[in-house]
């Protein structure tokens, strides 16, 4: 009981063990009500420091205990770091730890952005969704970042320390914050953003908070630099791996396709037909392959593609020749050119099981070239001997009139290549007025060989030597049909008939005559010969055929004259001699009026109703006058007319 009594004893003693025992703050303030019962007031007074200095200690514990859980949270936190995390559950963790250390409501990171905006991560303790959408520009964390310290406001809303963001103050009054920490996330010259601590109640942090939250913030700071590191390393690595599978895949493709190729040639060696061929590259492309030539006939096929427009893909065609590449139509199915150095050998047409990837536009191209072998191989050695179609039709137009020799080795050539060189052709140049020439060319070439003609390029036009007699007719369907295809107009000058490789020469050079007279009457998009020109015509042709522009002009009223014992040419002189008047023609031919009207109508008949137009006039005119200087000058072979 003595000893109790003694422990409890109002005395200085009792002041120190109660210290040491850390015992709560109210049993000093109990020591004290019994040293008023007991104690002297000089005692009292002693007992009272003593007490305030125990205060004083017990405070100092409490500060100290307080420092010890944060650095062991601290360490907790740091050993916490070092795990491997992504950016974003790194960014968690820190958020979570500053919260529960520094027993603050809302904790969060703003990461500083190239456009000078801070994104905000990891929010732990938000109420709403709204600091998702929240990029602060200005604000607490914006003044931290600015001036490398922490900042801290007691009450955010109405601190005006620093400059507010309206989307940031709007986040903080939805989630209620009064207080708020903000410190830098700082490593080396660097500043990656901020961590947030905030308070639902107005708060003031002590030092030992903030200098804990600090130190959170430099480890974070160095954890999160390590995060992106890292991730920057795993997305090297990854990516390195994706090349190397990407390479490995290629390889053996590329290998599959060396095999394949391989195959092919050894099919080809070995004799094999076309058939077997393109059975063989239908396997290989896993596939219908059609074979088809220029024209776009099928020469031999797998498969049939009933759904195939026959004229639309061999347009497409054109356009894989004019690019030397396989090119895609209608979504499954693919157009590839077969090309032997210039010529046009034909196309190849693929329908893949499955889409085309990778190398197998490779493999496709690999499988034209083995038919433009096998092609080149069926024309046997004289197909080879042979020039290509280009070739042969610019030797045509250079050949000189008197090389016998050489004219006679282009015919047997022309006769190799399947051509008449005694059949009637006539010559076009055509030009192109405007757009690329690729497609155009290779329409060009398909046209000659549907119909077996020969087509070259000179001078930036194309030049078609093609079977007929009627140059008009066919320069005006060549471009009708070849501006169709482009979408733009052409212009057509051409020439002839003629026959003989040695005609060839003399039709180009009038068909580039026509060509440039086209231009100069700007008649450029149009299409004509050097007859529909009239006396243009005639004074451009190498051969000035008058008989044949005094044909073209006045040749049935002529024959009308002669087969019906008629006076129309008379008349028509008559006519044009007195101004075009029939009433002054009757007098000066002292026939009645009505006479000449009829006769008039009978040419009209005869000569078309255009034949007073200006243009037309002029040549009738001209062809009259140079009738009669004919019959004039040569009476044995025109009748003299009549005076």
């Amino acid at each position: 009981m003595t000893d109790a009594a003694d422990r409890d004893r109002p005395d200085l003693l009792t002041v120190l063990r109660l210290l040491a025992e850390e015992v709560p703050s109210h049993r000093f303030e109990e020591l004290l009500l019994r040293a008023e019962r007991t104690c002297s007031p000089e005692e009292r007074e002693r007992l009272e420091q003593a007490v305030r200095l125990a205060h004083v200690i017990h405070a100092s514990q409490h500060r100290r205990r307080q420092r010890e859980d944060g650095l062991a949270e601290l360490v907790d936190t740091a050993r916490d770091m070092t795990q491997p995390r992504d950016l974003g559950e790194l960014m968690r963790v820190i958020s979570r730890r500053v919260k529960r250390i520094t027993k603050a409501d809302m904790a969060c990171i703003g990461l500083y952005e190239d456009d000078g905006t801070l994104n905000l991560h990891a929010a732990e303790g938000a109420t709403t969704g709204m600091w998702a959408e929240v990029r602060p520009s200005t604000g607490a964390g914006q003044q931290a970042m600015t001036s490398g310290a922490p900042f801290w406001t007691a009450d955010y809303l109405r601190d005006d320390r620093f400059e507010h963001c309206p989307q940031a103050d709007e986040m903080v009054r939805a989630e209620g914050i009064a207080s708020l920490l903000a410190v830098p996330l700082v490593h080396g010259d660097s500043t990656l953003g901020v961590l947030y601590c905030a308070n639902r109640t107005v708060r003031h942090l002590t030092p030992d908070e903030i200098g804990l939250a600090c130190s959170l913030a430099a480890l974070g700071a160095v954890s999160l630099e390590r995060a992106e590191r890292l991730q920057d390393a795993s997305d090297e690595v990854s990516e390195l791996e994706t090349d190397g599978f990407r390479t490995r895949t290629t390889l053996a493709r590329l290998q599959q396709l060396a095999d394949i190729h391989s195959h092919l040639m050894g099919l080809l060696l070995s004799g094999a037909d076309l058939e077997t061929l393109a059975q063989a590259a239908a396997d290989a492309l896993d596939g219908t392959v059609q074979l088809r030539n220029p024209a776009g006939r099928i020469i031999t096929a797998t498969a049939p593609l009933p759904d195939l427009d026959d004229n639309a893909v061999t347009e497409v065609s054109w356009d894989a020749h004019a690019q030397r590449a396989p090119i895609p139509y209608g979504g499954d199915t693919w157009i590839a050119p077969v090309v032997a150095g210039a010529e046009n050998l034909g196309f190849a047409v693929l329908r893949p099981a499955t889409p085309l990837i990778g190398e197998d536009e490779r493999l496709l191209h690999l499988v034209t070239q083995v038919f433009a072998l096998h092609l080149l191989l069926r024309h046997g050695t004289a197909a080879a001997e042979s020039p290509v179609p280009d070739e042969l039709l610019d030797e045509l137009i250079a050949l000189p009139s008197g090389d016998s020799r050489r004219a006679h080795r282009l015919e047997q050539r022309l006769s190799r290549a399947g051509l008449d060189p005694a059949a009637p052709h006539v010559l076009l140049v055509v030009r192109i007025e405007g757009g690329p020439h690729g497609r155009a060319m290779m329409w060009a070439s398909s046209y000659a060989y549907r119909h077996g003609g020969l087509k070259t390029a000179r001078d930036g036009n194309i030049v078609l030597l093609l079977p007929g007699t009627a140059a008009s007719d066919t320069a005006r369907s060549v471009a009708g049909v070849l501006s169709a295809v482009l979408g733009h107009p052409v212009t057509v000058g051409a020439s002839g008939p003629g026959r003989g490789p040695t005609e060839a020469g003399r039709l180009h050079q009038e068909a580039v005559r026509c060509l440039k007279a086209l231009t100069t009457l700007d008649a450029v998009g149009s299409a004509a010969a050097l007859d529909d020109l009239g006396f243009v015509g005639l004074l451009l042709s190498d051969g000035h055929d008058v008989g044949g522009f005094i044909e073209n002009a006045i040749g049935p009223v002529l024959a009308y004259d002669r087969d019906n014992d008629t006076e129309l040419v008379k008349t028509l002189e008559a006519y044009f001699a007195t101004g075009a008047s029939p009433s002054r023609a009757a007098d000066r031919l002292h026939i009645h009026a009505n006479t000449v009207s009829r006769r008039l109508e009978r040419v009209a008949v005869l000569l078309g109703p255009r034949w007073q137009q200006p243009d037309r006039s002029l040549d009738v005119q001209l062809a009259l006058r140079i009738h009669r200087m004919r019959a004039l000058l040569r009476p044995d072979t025109v009748g003299a007319p009549e005076a």
